[in-house]
């Protein structure tokens, strides 16, 4: 056993990991009370749909870095996510039920919904899609994003293509979400927990069988796992995380459109689970910073501001093969 592999220098390892999270935890934690004190208070919004976008590229991340299974439809769930919110408020607002039930302004009740709806439409996508494997697998998730995409744009009642505004955010017991800074810690509350469940997950027996069917499917169907269920179970959980953060984003921006769930939203996550680090768990939460950042600060100067992306995102790809993440000192 060499030196670092010692107990004591993982330990350590371990332990200098554990307090750096802790030490940016920390600044998330107080990033209002320094906007406000700095004179930026933009700098919460900012930082809300960072927080917004990182919970869907968590989930993303789940499927393609431990399960192999690379979807190019994953916005179709955070598109679902916040059209289920949105709609369960005009129902309320308006006083009117939808399939005999009624409305609600809820987060307790909503957002949770928001999880089930993208659920129940995941599994039988998944259990279709996942008869396919590689390129094949790619193009079947495309294309039952594109048929939610256009039934969304076809559906004038909700808006259509123009989109269905929120009059007002859901309502949370004892929280005022009308309040930036009070959504933005919910936010981060929501996503620490969610990345704390998702690492939960890929550490246990479904974790590790899940990792092993990324690896070599072939070898766990020999040693008699049911591997298709696996699969199925690991696609559904992605899609309620991703509807989690298109719940989280309706509230935000209190307004969604169909272009929550184009292909262009789902190659942004893709984007970001890459530019982190695949398989990393929270390389895509880094990855999701430094797209936002990058689309932030570049915006400012050209709104071409996509092609310095592409030549980062190359760069990462051929010498940062953990991504940035990676780059930056993490472990799987």
């Amino acid at each position: 056993m060499s030196a670092a592999d010692s107990p004591a220098t993982s330990s350590g390892v371990r332990l200098r990991r554990a307090l750096a999270m802790g030490v940016v935890l920390l600044l998330l934690a107080l990033l209002p009370p320094l906007a406000n004190l700095l004179g930026q208070p933009f700098l919460v919004t900012l930082f809300t749909r960072f927080l917004i976008y990182a919970i869907a590229a968590v989930s993303l991340d789940l499927i393609i870095g431990f399960g192999g299974m690379v979807s190019f439809g994953h916005a179709a769930w955070f598109g679902l996510g916040g059209y289920a919110v949105a709609i369960a408020a005009l129902h309320a607002q308006d006083g009117t039920a939808f399939l005999g039930m009624p409305g609600t302004n809820e987060a307790l009740v909503a957002w949770p919904l928001a999880m089930l709806v993208a659920a129940v439409v995941a599994l039988p996508v998944g259990a279709l899609s996942l008869r396919t494997t590689g390129i094949h697998f790619i193009m079947i998730t495309l294309a039952f994003a594109q048929m939610i995409f256009w039934l969304f744009v076809s559906v004038k009642v909700y808006g259509g293509d123009d989109g269905l505004a929120m009059a007002r955010r859901n309502a949370f017991p004892g929280l005022d979400l009308r309040d930036a800074a009070t959504f933005y810690w919910l936010c981060l509350a929501l996503l620490a927990g969610w990345t704390a469940f998702v690492r939960r997950l890929v550490g246990s027996r479904f974790g590790l069988v899940l990792q092993g069917i990324r690896q070599s499917e072939r070898r766990m169907v020999a040693l008699g796992y049911p591997v298709f269920r696996y699969k199925l179970a690991a696609f559904v959980i992605a899609a309620a995380g991703a509807a989690l953060a298109g719940a989280l984003w309706a509230n935000s921006a209190r307004f969604v459109s169909p272009d929550m769930m184009s292909w262009q939203k789902s190659g942004e996550l893709m984007v970001m689970v890459i530019l982190g680090g695949i398989g990393t768990l929270y390389g895509p939460i880094v990855g999701a910073a430094a797209l936002l950042g990058l689309e932030h600060v570049l915006a400012q100067y050209t709104e071409h501001w996509m092609l310095f992306l592409g030549p980062l995102l190359v760069l990462v790809v051929l010498f940062a093969r953990r991504g940035l993440w990676g780059a930056l000192g993490g472990r799987r």
